[in-house]
């Protein structure tokens, strides 16, 4: 199992509403989305109002084979709330 790690963009949003938008590549096992796996810092607002700039949440996305994980990594950053793919194992 090979893992991808994203940095999402979430400036303007509300609650998961980008990672909500991102097309998810075909070949994933699993995908999970929150601060457990990286974030810009705590969100200084209410639940219900939108993210300020800046601020990232990030996401991890299982895939069967490192190659598909590279594959992956281009998908997803040729997507414009993506910021940042790498793949960590």
């Amino acid at each position: 199992m090979s893992i991808v790690r994203l940095k999402i963009d979430v400036a303007g949003t509300v609650g998961d509403a980008a990672w909500r938008e991102i097309q998810q590549f075909d070949q994933i096992q699993s995908a999970d989305f929150g601060p457990q796996f990286g974030s810009g810092g705590r969100c200084n607002h209410a639940p219900d109002a939108p993210h300020g700039k800046g601020e990232w949440i990030g996401a991890e996305i299982r895939l069967q084979t490192p190659l598909l994980a590279q594959y992956a990594v281009s998908h997803y950053l040729e997507q414009e709330r993506v910021l940042d793919a790498d793949v960590v194992e």
